[in-house]
């Protein structure tokens, strides 16, 4: 036998091994839960700062590429700007050169002109053959002038031709050069989409994984049912803690119902201690529709009564969301008497509350028999009575209120992988606008408001 002295009113009880281990239990899973919203904090934590890391790297090294291939774009404009600057400079000092050529020819004719006529004031006689000569040789001079002229001229539509190539050139160059930004641009936002698309399916994976904790929380029930897990469960504690108490299934059927097991004890004397009445209900036991706990208390309580039971506890997975069952254990004696509905990591505690109290209560009996015959006052087991009541209220509020912390914050968690969901969703809308805005950009955008090369794209159309 252990005691325990209460902190509030100082009044020491005492316990057996099996009730000792059982407030034991649950003090551990009260740590245990506790460290499990620690950790999950923690873990929350260390993703958000890791998704806000990757994010910024991501955000910077786009800007960086964006930045670079807009460099390179206005290093190509400035490119071509420079080169058609050039190029018409050339063509005018080709021009400018071919005029001087004509005027200096057109002197010269003007010269030899003047010649002529002082030449007709001579004797017509003496200076004619002369003059035939002199006028032939420069007919002569002209014809060479004005080949030389044309010659002059054909060069310099020959230049021109020359220098729109060079241009058409470094056209087709910076339109394959904006074709390959364009493709970089492409496969750099595709890579970001699919990072992006990883990381969102790496939080649905973890948000599918925390519902499962929230709805699987200590129940240890892969690939066992739930009547075979709470079997399990006892008789894995049964030589140390109930080493004469009786846990089999209900095989009687004979008043047309049963339950699931039947928990008995007795002390030396064959003195019942408690006996239990277990229903077990699993999610996978009902049909199409969605059963509820309270369809089964009914039956529940018929079984009890019939099998001659104290208590009746429904051992339920069913309403997984419904928050007054996540809490804990559920006393539902206001609709019918001595009756509690626990999840299945509670089957355990319950049996050893129940079986606690009932050993205080043969304890009191004998006690209260002992007064009686004593004609002594029964006031002080009244207090003791009451004591243990408000003790074992406290210590289910107690586990009721951490098990609901422990669900609020898996369900806060939840919350939050879905608000990063919707922030990475946001930034793959805003890659497909950037990715629509690159795919407009064309040559004809690119030279608007250039008059100058609005010219030399029609003149190169025309040649």
């Amino acid at each position: 036998m252990n005691e325990i002295r209460c902190p509030h009113c100082s009044k020491a009880f005492k316990i057996d091994e099996a009730g000792y281990a059982a407030i034991l239990k649950q003090v551990r899973d009260g740590d245990f839960e506790k460290e499990i919203h620690n950790r999950l904090e923690i873990a929350e934590k260390e993703k958000n700062s890791a998704v806000e890391l990757e994010k910024a790297k991501l955000t910077a090294e786009f800007q960086k590429n964006s930045s670079v291939k807009e460099s390179e774009i206005q290093e190509m404009k400035n490119k071509l700007v420079s080169t058609e600057l050039a190029l018409q400079a050339a063509a005018k000092d080709a021009l400018t050169k071919v005029e001087r050529e004509r005027d200096l020819l057109v002197s010269k004719i003007e010269k030899i002109e003047q010649e002529k006529l002082a030449a007709t004031q001579v004797s017509e006689v003496k200076l004619a053959a002369e003059v035939d000569k002199t006028k032939a040789e420069k007919e002569a001079e002209i014809s060479a002038l004005k080949s030389k002229l044309d010659t002059a001229e054909l060069t310099q539509k020959l230049k021109v031709s020359e220098a729109v190539g060079i241009v058409e050139k470094e056209r087709d160059s910076l339109k394959v050069s904006v074709d390959k930004l364009k493709l970089e641009k492409e496969l750099s936002e595709k890579s970001l989409k699919e990072k992006y698309e990883t990381q969102i399916k790496d939080r649905d994976d973890s948000i599918e994984r925390l519902k499962d904790m929230k709805l699987q929380l200590s129940t240890k029930m892969v690939g066992e049912t739930l009547e075979k897990h709470c079997e399990n469960e006892f008789n894995n504690i049964r030589a140390m803690a109930f080493p004469k108490a009786y846990f089999e299934k209900d095989n009687d059927g004979s008043s047309g119902s049963k339950g699931d097991y039947i928990f008995k004890e007795s002390d030396e004397n064959e003195n019942e201690i408690i006996s239990i009445m277990f229903e077990m209900k699993n999610e996978a036991d009902g049909t199409g529709k969605k059963n509820k706990n309270e369809d089964f208390f009914k039956e529940l309580d018929k079984d009890r009564i019939e099998k001659g039971c104290e208590y009746a506890v429904l051992v339920s997975l069913l309403e997984a969301d419904n928050e007054l069952y996540n809490r804990g254990i559920v006393d539902v004696s206001y609709r019918y008497p001595k009756m509690y509905v626990v999840r299945p990591q509670f089957f355990l505690p319950i049996i050893s509350l129940l079986r606690s109290a009932a050993l205080n209560s043969l304890k009191y009996k004998a006690e209260l028999a002992f007064v009686k015959n004593q004609n002594l006052d029964i006031t002080n087991f009244e207090k003791e009575l009451e004591a243990f009541k408000g003790g074992f209220a406290r210590n289910y509020k107690l586990a009721s209120d951490k098990f609901r912390t422990a669900i609020e914050s898996i369900d806060k968690s939840i919350a939050q992988l879905q608000k990063t969901k919707d922030v990475l969703l946001g930034a793959e809308n805003q890659l497909d606008l950037a990715n629509r805005k690159a795919e407009d950009v064309t040559i004809k955008k690119l030279t608007k408001n250039n008059p100058t090369m609005m010219a030399k794209f029609a003149d190169a159309k025309k040649d």
